[in-house]
């Protein structure tokens, strides 16, 4: 297998947060193009971040849980999610590494650039998860 590089990976991941962002920013102008007071757009914005949350979990889990193992991003970069044997995973080990990726953040990014340092190119979210990015077979 010829495991994705750092490079790949945060390029995939920039593509992929265009994506989400252009959609919660029609969300949040929708929202406030009709909320009539600044309590309301409050209440408003305050829902949009629980739905954000919902989105980015649910974009990213069933993507790369899909018969296409990628999220846009990966699919244009040619790199997709594996489990450790090369098979496609399940939503639930999906959503285990949605989540991790938060862990991989809190360690003010070491958990992203261990893909550096690891054999398989793994980030601790990876590891955590099972998981490999790997480059489409030509």
């Amino acid at each position: 297998m010829d495991y994705a590089n750092f490079w790949y990976r945060v390029t995939a991941r920039l593509i992929d947060t265009i994506i989400i962002q252009i959609i919660y920013s029609i969300a949040t102008e929708f929202i406030l193009l009709f909320s009539d007071n600044i309590q309301e757009v409050i209440t408003h914005l305050n829902l949009l971040l629980i739905l954000g949350i919902l989105f980015g979990w649910l974009y990213y889990s069933l993507m790369e849980s899909s018969a296409k193992q990628a999220t846009i991003g990966k699919m244009m970069l040619g790199i997709y999610v594996t489990d450790l044997q090369g098979k496609r995973i399940s939503f639930s080990r999906a959503t285990g590494r949605y989540f991790s990726n938060y862990i991989s953040a809190l360690t003010f990014g070491i958990g992203y650039l261990m893909v550096n340092f690891t054999k398989k190119k793994q980030a601790l979210h990876d590891i955590m998860a099972g998981c490999l990015i790997v480059k489409e077979r030509k």
